[in-house]
């Protein structure tokens, strides 16, 4: 596989050991070049403005900046770099924040090699990863008491609610145009209208609060 195919990954994570460890599991990866690596948040987000990453592997609690401020900085950023969360510690806050932030995928550093990479590949592509425990969190939430819009107060129409129930599978909109038998354009409108009316800025957005509050029962 040529240098340019590959997909160029930023490490950010303030445990030295930790950078180490990634940096060799990405080197057992023809597809995945590591191009840098940051030991705090601020560092990350200078790093991704120099060396124009793919993705960024985030750890979540560092210093100076933690990966939640710096993964919604990144994001604001327009470049289309893609974040995925890697953290320890299972904090059901910690998942809602970073998916909020602008996070494509949240998993934990327990994860084997070929899932990473499988969610590093994912993450290139725009689609979300999640762990279970992470899916089982989000879930959680969702059968909490919610002080937040009700199901209706989104007011989705039938056609926004299947092109939502899509968006969760992780497909791109001209797989959701093939099945529909629908435009490409129809379906970019139809996410377009759906973001909006979630009141969310992207698609991962977007699947947390249809799971949160049951948008697709």
């Amino acid at each position: 596989m040529t240098e340019q195919s590959c997909i160029r990954v930023l490490l950010a994570d303030d445990h030295e050991m930790v950078r180490s460890g990634l940096a060799v599991f990405l080197e057992g990866f023809d597809d995945l070049e590591l191009v840098g690596e940051a030991n705090n948040g601020a560092e990350a987000i200078r790093l991704c403005q120099e060396l124009q990453p793919n993705v960024v592997l985030m750890d979540l609690l560092m210093p100076e900046m933690d990966g939640i401020e710096a993964t919604r900085s990144i994001r604001q950023l327009g470049s289309g770099v893609q974040v995925i969360a890697l953290t320890s510690y299972k904090d059901e806050e910690l998942v809602q924040a970073a998916l909020d932030a602008g996070a494509i995928g949240f998993l934990y550093k327990n994860t084997s090699v070929d899932e990473l990479a499988n969610a590093i590949r994912l993450a290139d592509k725009g689609k979300p990863t999640l762990a279970p425990e992470a899916t089982e969190v989000l879930i959680s939430l969702a059968t909490k008491p919610q002080t937040q819009p009700a199901k209706t107060d989104f007011d989705l129409t039938d056609r926004e609610t299947q092109v939502l129930a899509l968006m969760t599978e992780g497909i791109t909109n001209r797989q959701i145009a093939q099945q529909l038998e629908i435009s490409p354009s129809t379906v970019k409108a139809y996410v377009s209208n759906v973001l909006s009316k979630l009141g969310v800025s992207s698609r991962t957005e977007a699947v947390s609060i249809a799971l949160q509050h049951d948008l697709l029962s």
